[in-house]
């Protein structure tokens, strides 16, 4: 009995340069039960029925990468990224253990949506996401008012996974697939035989799913495309909605059924037209999506819906704001193209609505205002359930991809991931851990390492730092607490 004490330690390992760790019949765990067995010892004997040492040696070959119980959230801090070719600020949050996990704002959301939040997690364990999730939801909102939260919720799943030495898709249930589908977004141009030369350039990448911009932006240079557009300055789809000459009201800041903008008949010609060159030089093969369209109404957007419908476009995205559930069920029943939504929508009860509505054919989350990891699968699991499939929309830097990947992994009515940043040359290189390139054949490989997979790459970040900002600076001044986070009574 002491012989066989001695040889198993605190730990359970044999010392190291034995005769029994050389001898390969006898080292492991499995021989040394059936040894323990046969000779008529029972664990319970072996440790004096003492449960917590029973435990330790059933579990002694248990990777551990920390001790999980015992960690504790010691620091929040941000590094701006710019030219990626979005701003995106990237969380880090430090622990007591020396294991630092990360995560990212949405593209354009300040970095303060993040750094207030600090004071709410201090002395926390991270390992507890849903739970700090809950606590931290409520300063989250629509659009990019969710930037920090799902920052956060990233970033502390990234510890837990390091934490437990398991990557994040494990511990959203397992995966569905090992590969994940890209789609890329291709930024409009004017010149439609020039914009069709660039989408075959994607392809030339081995993407195997489009999405193309072509809103009535498009019409600007064209007399008698759209009326009410000396009203407008309909150019700007998205802004902070000042006005920039003359009496032109904000366009971006004014919802879709109030504007009264509309297109006519020829800017209809004009934008069939358009789509038809990128479709014949792509082909039929390959789904080409549709992004967001400008500001109309309902009725334009069946007008232009019908008009598109022999391009066999795979979805028509955001035509009305999210929110007007009636409005895209009307826009749904009476086109065939598939409809789509949700890159602005906050948490799972806003989908809810749209998904038992029968509002929208699919739904589109954006994974860094949605709700982060957790939130998303929750999302894409309920509308799975009612026969819904998913895509996801993404535009930041690889620690956002990463996160997506995982939750995609996870998920099973996944259909494809939105990818901005083919044309920065740099991209890839924010980060080390992954595999490289991170797509290819237009898909990306599911990480398997820890965590989200990756860290920061500290030399390129501090290359693109947004200007004026440093890696990491302390956020002391964030540490206290200075509100009274109640929500109910």
């Amino acid at each position: 009995m002491k012989n066989i004490l001695d040889r198993l330690k605190f730990n359970g390992e044999i010392p190291k340069g034995s005769a029994d760790q050389k001898n390969n019949h006898g080292n492991n765990r499995r021989d040394f039960i059936k040894n323990v067995s046969m000779s008529g010892l029972g664990l319970g004997m072996l440790f004096n029925h003492d449960p917590s040492r029973e435990i330790e040696f059933i579990t002694q070959k248990v990777n551990r990468a920390g001790s999980p119980s015992e960690l504790k959230i010691t620091d929040l801090r941000v590094a701006v990224i710019t030219g990626a070719p979005m701003t995106c600020p990237i969380i880090r949050i430090d622990t007591n253990q020396g294991i630092s996990g990360y995560g990212e704002i949405r593209d354009g959301a300040s970095a303060k949506y993040g750094l207030f939040l600090k004071s709410r997690l201090l002395g926390k364990n991270p390992c507890n996401v849903e739970y700090l999730f809950k606590t931290i939801k409520q300063f989250g909102g629509h659009g990019r008012a969710a930037g920090g939260v799902c920052g956060v919720e990233m970033a502390l799943w990234d510890l837990a996974g390091k934490a437990f030495n398991v990557p994040c898709y494990q511990m959203l249930g397992g995966k569905f697939r090992d590969q994940i589908r890209i789609y890329g977004d291709t930024p409009e141009v004017d010149n439609p035989a020039e914009y069709a030369k660039k989408m075959q350039e994607r392809q030339t990448l081995g993407l195997t799913f489009l999405k193309m911009d072509f809103g009535i932006e498009l019409l600007a240079k064209t007399p008698g495309t759209v009326i009410g557009s000396k009203n407008w300055d309909y150019q700007r789809q998205w802004g902070d909605g000042a006005p920039e000459k003359g009496n032109a009201r904000s366009y971006s800041q004014t919802r879709h059924p109030f504007t009264r903008v509309q297109i006519t008949d020829k800017g209809l010609d004009v934008i069939s037209e358009y789509v038809a060159k990128v479709r014949d030089a792509v082909g039929y093969e390959i789904p080409l999506a549709a992004d967001h369209f400008g500001h109309f109404d309902v009725n334009t957007a069946i007008r232009l819906g019908k008009a598109l419908e022999k391009y066999q476009l795979a979805w028509l995205e955001d035509m009305v704001p999210w929110n007007y559930t009636e409005q895209w069920k009307q826009i749904t029943d009476a086109i065939q193209t598939p409809t789509l939504t949700g890159e602005d929508i906050y948490l799972k009860e806003d989908f809810i609505k749209l998904i038992d509505a029968r509002a929208v054919d699919m739904i589109q989350p954006d994974l860094a205002s949605s709700g982060g990891l957790l939130e998303t699968k929750k999302i894409g699991d309920y509308a799975e359930e009612r026969g819904i499939p998913m895509a996801m929309h993404f535009a930041g830097s690889p620690v956002c991809f990463m996160a997506n990947l995982h939750c995609a992994a996870a998920t099973e009515n996944f259909v494809a991931l939105e990818h901005h940043s083919f044309d920065v040359p740099w991209w890839e290189d924010l980060v080390t851990g992954a595999d490289k390139p991170i797509f290819r054949d237009g898909f990306a490989k599911v990480p398997d390492r820890p965590g989200l997979g990756v860290e920061l790459n500290e030399k390129v970040v501090k290359e693109h730092l947004k200007k004026g900002e440093l890696y990491f600076a302390p956020t002391t001044e964030w540490d206290k607490i200075d509100s009274w986070d109640r929500e109910w009574s």
